[in-house]
This record gives C-alpha cells, structure tokens and sequence, in this order.
C-alpha cells in the first residue's frame, strides 16, 4: 500500500448490519418464511426493495417491477410483501436499544446499521465479542446481523460487507493485521468502498483502478485533486488512519420531506388539496418530533413521466415568517402554493411538501412578525396534544379537516401489507 503504517491501537469500530433487513422483519412473525423466496416492495407496491437470500439465488434483481415479475412470483412460489415501515421502524427501534448495551459509544447510521465503538480492545477477543453481539441480538428481537471490526469506520464497513460474503465466518469479520486488511482490500471492487458512489466507480474504472488495494495504491495528491479532501479521507481510512469521527449527535437536518406516489393517478384539485394536507401534518409532526422549525415551505407536483400522455410538473416555495412548526401555519402557505401551480388537464402521480431552512426551535430567532407569547403558548400545547393522540391512538386520529376522512383513491396500494405486531394492539401476533 502507499500508506504509512500508522501506529496501530486497540481502538476499534463495529458496523453492526441487520441482514436482510426488511424480510428479516417478516420472518421474525412468520417462521414459515424461513428457507423461503421472500421480497418486500417499494411504495404503492412497485418494485423489490428488499430480497432474501433464496430470493437472491433467484436473481431476482433490486428495482425489478413486481408487474413484470407475477407471474416469476407464482411460478417459484415467492411471498411478497408491501412495505411495512411501522414494523420495520419499530423493529430497528428495538435492536439499536440491545446494542446500546453493549457500547455506549454509538452511531445509528441507518434503519439498519450501526457503528459501535469500543476503545482498548483486546483484538484476539473481538470475535467473541461479535458472536456475543449476534446471539443477543437474535434472541431479543429475532433478527440476525453480520459484524465489521476495524480500526476505521470504512474498513468497518467493508469488513461487515467481508463478513456477509464469507460463510466461513459466521457473519463476523475482524481486520486486524496487515495482512487480513491487504486481503480485503483486494477482494473489494472499488465501486463497493464505503463512500464511492457511481460517478467516482465509472472515473476510477477509466484509470484502471479496480479494487480498494488499487485506489489505496494511488498517489495521495492525485486521490485528492481527483475525488476532492472527502476522497482522501475514504483512502486514508483504507490505511487506518482515522479521519471519520462517530457521529453520536448528528447534525439537524436541512430539509424535510413527505410525499408519496399515488395510488391510481389523480386530476382533481380537491384530491390534491387533501392528498397535500395528509402530507403537511406528517410534515409537522416529524418536525416538532425533531425540536425544529422550518422557515420555508416548498410544494410541488408532477405527472407520471413514464406514461405516455401530457406532462406536467411544477414547484413553488413560500416563507414562513417567522419559522414555524405549527400545522395549520405550514398548510395555509402550502395551500395558496398549490393552488397557484395546479393546472387543469393533467393526471397528476405525486404532489408533496418540502420544508427547508430548519433551525432548532430552541434557537429561533426574535421576529416583529411572531405572534404574542399567550398564541405561542396556544399552538405549543395544541400540536403538542395532537402529538400525543396520534401516538397514542394512530396516525390521523386527529388531523386537519382539509385532508378528508375515509379511504381515498389516491391512498397507497398495499396488497400485500402484513400485520404492524409491535404497534397495534389489535394486530398482535396470535398463538394457536
């Protein structure tokens, strides 16, 4: 390698990785699926987002359409089920807490991975520690996860990518010595380095940089003048030399997001209208849920451009003054945006709300503009009771009047959606 060795410590990350994630969800409620062809689909039952290993050996491929894939399914006797995230946010909920037993240093990267990091290690006894890690997490919630360790979080991850490919290591893998690392490092193509996206693969592939060993080969000046400072510290990390600190508190986010695909497609404005407002209240709910205010509110809607007819696609953005996290404030601009971008004619896929310019709420800046304490203090606990019924009782048990009641052509289909188990009393799993 072109790396100066670093002096090594016994310091080292765990990427802890659910496999399977979203169908070992299901499993873990349905035994029967076990040693099955399972997939899980996308929104509005599009495309495979999820593949159990017999469903891998298949070929079923990511993204593939279930449309097209029916009559496949049948023919090879794949379960197939609608995305359920209340389940699967609820089941990650419970394995991040059993890993918080272990370390308290922790970084929850994603739905389905964690970093966990543990200072002055004895290396011999990591894979212990990571079949202890396994076992416990398997018997308190039923899913099974594969274990990284490394001195860096990208060798993290792609010891935990290591540890999925080889059987020999029962889901755990630990890069220690030079030479494991050096190992790995060929055995990666670089288009699966942590941080490589698909820009920097297609680049490095030109210049005939295949594996990770190949790209930490490169001279540093020539790895930053091509893939800029954030590049080097993905090559100085394949080195072992720490330059990705854990992330115990991320940083707010910078925007928000709701929106999904409809159903059946839709042209009326009073649909819109209704579909916008849903989208609103789930809106403020994950904002006040993560202490913030938005300071703008961005609407925008769009055709289906896959399908041959007239496209339309629009978006505006109006300022909240000041920054708010109360609903009916966010709906009011969003309505009048919508109003204004709507145009008759069209069969609308998607209309969504996008909140930007979020600061803490505990950090809002003083505004003329800012209603009386007694009227903050009116919309606080009017939200913050609102909060509390729909986590108590369900999602729209209470919500805006604009956005409807009853079930609505342009809801999400979800043929296949099982049972929510964790989160719904009247869903629990039954024993017969």
């Amino acid at each position: 390698m072109n790396l100066p060795t670093p002096p090594l410590t016994n310091d080292f990350f765990a990427l802890v990785d659910c496999n399977n994630f979203y169908v070992s969800c299901q499993r873990v409620f349905d035994p029967r699926l076990e040693g099955k062809p399972v997939v899980v689909l996308s929104n509005n039952d599009g495309c495979v987002i999820a593949r159990s290993n017999e469903a891998k050996a298949l070929n079923i491929p990511m993204g593939a359409p279930a449309f097209k894939c029916k009559t496949f399914f049948e023919r090879n006797k794949v379960r197939v089920f609608s995305s359920n995230y209340t389940l699967y946010g609820d089941m990650s909920s419970r394995v991040m807490t059993t890993l918080g037993y272990f370390c308290p240093d922790m970084e929850i990267y994603s739905i389905d991975e964690s970093f966990l990091f543990f200072r002055s290690t004895d290396p011999a006894k990591l894979m212990d520690l990571g079949r202890a890690i396994q076992k416990t997490v398997l018997i308190w919630t039923g899913i099974p996860v594969s274990v990284g360790f490394a001195r860096t979080k990208t060798l993290a991850k792609l010891a935990n990518r290591l540890a999925k490919k080889n059987p020999d290591g029962n889901g755990i893998c630990v890069l220690d010595t030079h030479d494991q690392i050096h190992q790995g490092l060929s055995m990666t193509p670089v288009g699966d380095i942590w941080g490589i996206g698909r820009r920097y693969e297609t680049f490095l592939r030109s210049k005939r940089i295949q594996t990770a060993l190949d790209l930490v080969a490169m001279p540093q000046s020539w790895v930053q003048k091509h893939l800029t400072i954030t590049g080097l510290h993905t090559v100085l990390e394949l080195g072992q030399i720490p330059c990705i600190p854990l992330e115990q508190a991320p940083p707010p986010p910078g925007s928000l997001v709701c929106s999904r695909s409809f159903g059946t497609g839709v042209s009326d404005l009073a649909s819109l209208q209704e579909a916008l407002a849903t989208y609103v209240v789930r809106a403020g709910e994950k904002l006040r849920r993560k202490k913030l205010t938005a300071g703008c509110v961005h609407v925008f809607l769009a055709t289906n451009r896959f399908r041959p007819e007239p496209q339309y696609a629009r978006s505006a953005c109006l300022t909240l003054m000041p920054a708010t996290s109360y609903t009916p404030d966010i709906q009011t601009k969003a309505r009048a945006i919508l109003e204004k971008i709507y145009s008759p004619g069209y069969t609308f896929q998607k209309v969504g709300v996008m909140l930007t310019d979020l600061t803490p709420s505990s950090n809002r800046q003083r505004s003329f503009f800012a209603p009386s304490p007694q009227e903050q203090s009116r919309q606080h606990n009017l939200m913050k009771v609102m909060d509390t019924i729909n986590k108590q009782y369900g999602n729209t048990t209470v919500t805006l009047a604009s956005a409807g009641l009853g079930h609505k052509k342009w809801h999400m289909r979800r043929k296949f959606l099982s049972k929510r188990y964790t989160t719904s009393w009247a869903e629990l799993a039954e024993v017969s």
